[in-house]
């Protein structure tokens, strides 16, 4: 069966029931934790330029986040997922490739609520987003061929938002082979010194992807097959892999939700380790003035990604600095903290940070990469600091908070939202969102979360 009808099949089979109590509440666990992020986005000059090219879209259905201004579902989708991603705060997916499957909530919800959609549908709706992208990473890497990991979502975006619309297995398939044919997305995104598009990267994608749904609920077919064609996606991006949705979350398989990293610092997911270890150092030293060198071991996607090339040592624009290995660790033993306000370009362009990285270097270790490859972690990570008496301090972190084997507890994740969110909503707001997210399943229309967020 060609792929794209047996994902169509797939996503129109699964039912509300066939989902673990455990893993609704992941769900709502990662709505909670990317609302949040959104929120605190939502007036940084960035986004504030994205709402203003879209100000004379006039549109129906679908919140901007944090206003009372609908739109479209799919320019919802652009500016609210746009949002979720800007502090580079949300979870992430490792595998094969490499995703943030939390893109996925605010596209979906958009949808969800110009549909006007029960908190349930939204829920199922997001999950399988989540499944779909996952399933895809699991089963081949984009990035060495110069492809990038929110091409996927074309598919998991296009397939949940035809759940949503009730399209059948028929134009839901549609609907993901103008997706995945029409949008594809270079790496250069993630490549050299970062821009501002990182942020809207995914979103973009979910903007298509809707677009592509609602065209093929109007009848319009999409050119097939589109993995397996002549010029399709195997021959000319990914290369030839099979999918069993029969092994997918829902049927007889494990729903991927549940391997979810959650970040406990905005900072780029392989970073995440390198941080507790650097903080942990840092009590132990008296002065920052007192260490001689700096050397950060970390597995081969770490050093690679965020650990070479010389604009890591000399980061120009905030998406690069939270791209920086080098710039992470070096704030966080400077300041003893790493916060949102760490990204601010007056901090990571200071004369002194930029000197204090040339005592850092990157080195990979072979152990974390095999780790990696045996489907343990990305983010392992040690730090070794040579004091100038000689003395040397060492600490390893294998699996960071927020890491699912060392998963943040409820009252972490409630904390995290009212930390970035706090300074665009009051504590009563906050609290009311937080009850709503808990009881989302209860929702008739999930609209009413939408009117509690502004």
């Amino acid at each position: 069966m060609k792929i794209s009808r047996e994902i169509s099949e797939y996503v129109n089979s699964v039912k509300y029931e066939d989902i673990p109590d455990a893993d609704v509440k992941r769900m709502k666990r990662l709505m909670l934790d990317t609302l949040g992020c959104g929120i605190g986005a939502k007036d940084v000059p960035t986004i504030v330029k994205a709402k203003d090219a879209v100000a004379g879209i006039n549109g129906r259905g679908s919140t901007i986040l944090g206003t009372s201004e609908k739109k479209e579902p799919e320019i919802a989708a652009f500016i609210n997922g746009a949002m979720t991603r800007y502090f580079d705060f949300n979870d992430t997916y490792d595998s094969k490739e490499f995703s943030h499957p939390s893109d996925n909530i605010m596209p979906v919800l958009a949808v969800a609520e110009s549909e006007k959609r029960s908190g349930r549908d939204a829920i199922l709706a997001c999950i399988l987003a989540y499944e779909i992208q996952a399933r895809l990473a699991d089963s081949a890497n984009l990035w060495k061929k110069g492809w990038d990991h929110v091409i996927y979502g074309l598919v998991s975006v296009s397939a949940a938002a035809s759940r949503l619309m009730k399209l059948g297995d028929k134009k839901t398939e549609e609907a993901i082979n103008i997706a995945l044919n029409s949008h594809l997305v270079m790496r250069q995104v993630r490549a050299g010194t970062l821009s501002e598009w990182k942020a809207f990267a995914f979103s973009d994608v979910a903007r298509n992807a809707i677009f592509s749904a609602r065209l093929a609920k109007e009848g319009i077919t999409g050119p097939d097959p589109v993995f397996e064609g002549e010029m399709g996606f195997f021959k000319q991006v990914s290369g030839k892999f099979r999918l069993n949705t029969k092994r997918f979350g829902g049927k007889r398989g494990v729903f991927r939700i549940g391997k979810n990293l959650m970040k406990y610092y905005p900072a780029e997911t392989r970073a995440q380790a390198a941080i507790f270890a650097a903080l942990e150092l840092r009590r132990k030293i008296k002065s920052i003035e007192e260490i001689s060198d700096v050397e950060i071991g970390a597995g081969e996607a770490t050093v690679r990604v965020i650990g070479s090339g010389a604009e890591k040592w000399n980061p120009e624009t905030k998406e690069t600095a939270d791209h920086s290995i080098p710039y992470i660790v070096a704030a966080a033993l400077m300041d003893g903290r790493i916060g949102i306000d760490t990204f601010r370009k007056e901090r990571f362009r200071d004369r002194k940070t930029i000197e204090f990285m040339g005592k850092i270097r990157v080195r990979e270790v072979k152990k974390y990469t095999d780790l990696f490859n045996k489907g343990g972690t990305v983010n392992a990570a040690s730090l070794k600091i040579r004091m100038k008496d000689k003395k040397m301090l060492y600490r390893e972190v294998l699996y960071p908070r927020g890491h699912w084997k060392n998963p943040m507890s409820d009252e972490e994740i409630e904390d995290k939202f009212k930390m970035i969110a706090g300074k665009n909503l009051s504590k009563q707001k906050m609290d009311n969102i937080i009850s709503t997210v808990w009881n989302l399943e209860k929702l008739d229309d999930i609209g009413i979360l939408f009117k509690k967020l502004y």
